[in-house]
């Protein structure tokens, strides 16, 4: 023997089983079952998102007779907090869950030039890859002292590199940038780290490294090749003073060509001018000069 039994719908239970399902920079993904198994209605359901850190709220509405509910919450902010609750339209009891979105990402390519009395931080700026930053906002830019373990905040800039000073001799550093916080340090974006070394080369990590070696290439390479450029048209110089002076030569040889003799003739040196002419010439010797025949 058996009977069936149907349930009378309790419209003041809570949706079932909330949580989220894909948590991005501006958005989150929301996902709930309602309150019993295959509603004969449609439900209404309010959809309640409290900013944590801005201290605001906002309802949604959302209209279905699925027995699984996904929805999107837009609109949000990177790194910011919030709570959601979802419960039917009539107020009944209600689910809760709290998100956290993704961050702003960390700034690329930090690196480090050495000065005379100071560094200079230099990094990719952050509007390059993140379409949600706004450079008014800027950076701040953090310092960790090892020796001392202490941690210090140098400032903030809109610029995309930071100078640094009065380094102490013998003590290790780590810097970050990072865009900078909002509402009280609550809003921050993800931090870009570089070791420093004040007693070793200046640079303690693979990225400064690279950076430093760069630099020397951009000298180096301009160098070389104006060394080879230099060589070259020295050579073609030299090539083209050989080639005048075989032609002169080759011309000179072929005005003094006697087809005669099948040979060319070149001067003795007795009609080259008029200088020879005018020498005195030697007529005979002084009897008291004796004369030494070998």
């Amino acid at each position: 023997d058996y009977v069936v039994v149907k349930m009378i719908p309790d419209n003041r239970l809570p949706p079932r089983h909330l949580h989220s399902v894909h948590t991005g920079k501006t958005f989150a993904v929301i996902k709930w079952e309602s309150p019993y198994d295959s509603p004969d209605q449609d439900m209404l359901y309010a959809v309640a998102v409290k900013d944590l850190v801005r201290k605001t709220d906002k309802i949604y509405k959302v209209k279905t007779r699925n027995s699984t509910v996904e929805y999107t919450i837009k609109k949000l902010e990177p790194g910011g907090k919030y709570h959601v609750i979802v419960q039917l339209g009539n107020m009944s009891k209600e689910s809760s869950m709290k998100i956290n979105t993704v961050p702003l990402s960390a700034p690329d390519a930090l690196k480090i030039i050495t000065e005379n009395d100071h560094i200079l931080l230099f990094w990719k700026s952050l509007a390059l890859k993140e379409s949600n930053f706004n450079e008014s906002r800027g950076y701040e830019i953090h310092m960790f002292d090892s020796l001392m373990n202490i941690t210090a905040y140098l400032g903030n800039t809109t610029e995309n590199f930071f100078k640094v000073s009065n380094l102490k001799i013998g003590h290790n550093y780590s810097f970050t940038v990072q865009a900078r916080c909002l509402y009280s340090g609550q809003m921050c974006g993800e931090p870009a780290t570089l070791l420093y070394d004040e007693l070793g080369t200046g640079e303690d990590s693979s990225a400064s490294k690279t950076g430093r070696s760069t630099d020397v290439a951009a000298i180096v390479v301009p160098v070389l090749f104006l060394l080879l450029v230099t060589l070259g048209i020295g050579f073609v110089v030299l090539y083209m003073r050989h080639r005048r002076l075989q032609n002169s030569f080759t011309a000179f040889a072929n005005s003094h060509y006697s087809s005669r003799l099948g040979s060319a003739i070149f001067s003795t040196g007795d009609d080259l001018g008029d200088e020879d002419d005018e020498a005195p010439m030697i007529t005979g010797f002084s009897d008291d000069v004796p004369m030494v025949i070998a």
